[in-house]
């Protein structure tokens, strides 16, 4: 009897594979971890960069000191025989010490502007008159900072120095002065003198004047840097040519009084106790801040 052939199995064997339904809930899962990644480190980014709360400022009373320069008046005669007896006090002789050679170290570094400022004074200022007394003709070989009743100290023209980042684009520069509302200004040799605001537009506004003797600003001149530059760059973008003009920052009195505010926060000493205040420009959240770099002080 023949046997039938044997009948062949017809189905088909179980296949692992992935379904639809698991590449879209796969995919799902991966959105929702990489978002509660993505809070989590936006969480730490914010409190690690968030800003110290302020405390409340006290609001200072703006009060100009009537100190005069360290190394005296621009248009001072000097009395070189004097008619008093040289004063031999040892409470007024400054001993050397390693600080004091430091602090002359860097004082002479910033000699050479006060003279050029003195010299930029003596064109926007006239009448400057002598008041003092006749002092010793002998010295202990240091800038005398001056004795009498007069109140000590310096006036912020003369301790206040600012540095603008010499990086960054022009229009950034000028983004800087106009959220400082900071008027730029060129006296020319004629004597007239050139200002101009809104300097980030297209057009920058400008006005003139015959001189600058009735100026009452707060001004800063040049003493460094390369943002000098910008400054003529500016001028040529409103059509002035002021090669050669000396340059001047004028500052409104709520930024001055801003700067007044920094420089009081810094190490919270007296106006009268700080020899020079320096400052450079930050930007934050809100646009930009005047920071206290360094200061010295009289000793």
């Amino acid at each position: 009897m023949a046997q039938a052939p044997p009948q062949e199995d017809h189905r088909k064997s179980p296949v692992m594979r992935v379904t639809q339904y698991d590449q879209v809930s796969s995919s799902l899962i991966a959105i929702v971890l990489a978002l509660v990644i993505a809070v989590l480190w936006l969480s730490i980014v914010w409190f690690t960069n968030r800003l110290p709360q302020t405390e409340n400022e006290v609001a200072l009373e703006m009060i100009d000191l009537s100190g005069g320069a360290e190394d005296g008046s621009p248009d001072e005669e000097l009395l070189v025989e004097s008619p008093e007896d040289p004063v031999d006090d040892p409470s007024q002789v400054d001993t050397p010490s390693e600080e004091n050679q430091v602090e002359e170290m860097l004082d002479s570094v910033v000699e050479l502007s006060d003279k050029a400022t003195q010299q930029v004074q003596q064109q926007m200022q006239t009448d400057l008159t002598n008041s003092g007394k006749v002092g010793s003709a002998a010295g202990t070989g240091k800038r005398a900072l001056g004795f009498g009743p007069g109140k000590k100290g310096l006036p912020r023209e003369q301790r206040w120095f600012i540095k603008f980042s010499d990086r960054g684009s022009l229009i950034d520069y000028a983004r800087q002065l106009d959220y400082f509302k900071i008027e730029l200004g060129a006296l020319l040799r004629s004597g007239k003198m050139i200002y101009l605001s809104n300097l980030s537009s297209e057009k920058p506004v400008t006005r003139t004047a015959s001189s600058g003797a009735d100026e009452k600003r707060l001004y800063m001149t040049w003493q460094g840097g390369e943002r000098r530059t910008s400054d003529i760059s500016l001028f040529k973008k409103a059509g002035h040519d002021v090669t050669g003009a000396i340059l001047f920052h004028f500052y409104p009195k709520e930024t001055e009084h801003q700067l007044l505010t920094q420089e009081k926060k810094y190490r919270n000493k007296n106006f009268d106790e700080i020899r020079r205040t320096y400052f450079t420009v930050r930007g934050n959240r809100s646009g930009y801040t005047f920071d206290v770099t360094r200061q010295t002080y009289f000793h």
